[in-house]
């Protein structure tokens, strides 16, 4: 009698996971696809970007700059990198922008580059959006010392 039910528990906890796995393997897609806008890896009410304003203090040691503003529809694909329309070398100063960092320019080895290295090139991999929202758990983190006013 154990058996039968012992098998059904186990083909439920098996299609459980599959579903899961489905639905984490779609939303894993779609973090990673460069075509897919920032604000569409979150559900709208979760949180508001924040209206265009000055560079925002960093809170820890090499932690990547916030972007600023606003980047609805910005597209950033094999060919084309919207934010380069304002932040590269050539453009930044008439754009009132902050130029790419050198770093940006060096492969893994340092050798530097005659263009932005690849492994650099989707902005939105490390700069993100900043929100005021609260914490999403409770926290004492404080920011660096050496960054403090």
């Amino acid at each position: 009698m154990k058996a039968p039910h012992s098998t059904f528990i186990a083909v439920v906890m098996c299609l459980t996971l599959l579903s899961f796995s489905a639905s984490a393997q779609e939303a894993s897609k779609q973090r990673t696809d460069p075509n897919t806008p920032i604000e569409a890896l979150s559900n709208a009410d979760t949180f508001r970007v924040e209206r265009d304003r000055s560079p925002i203090p960093r809170d820890y040691v090499q932690q990547p700059p916030l972007v600023p503003h606003s980047i609805r529809d910005y597209r950033i694909t094999q060919n084309f990198n919207k934010c380069m329309d304002c932040h590269s070398w050539s453009k930044y100063q008439a754009a009132g922008a902050t130029k790419v960092s050198i770093t940006h320019f060096k492969d893994r080895e340092g050798t530097e580059l005659g263009n932005i290295s690849p492994r650099r090139y989707f902005c939105t991999a490390c700069h993100v959006p900043q929100t005021e929202t609260r914490p999403l758990v409770e926290n004492t983190f404080k920011r660096a010392e050496g960054l403090r006013r």
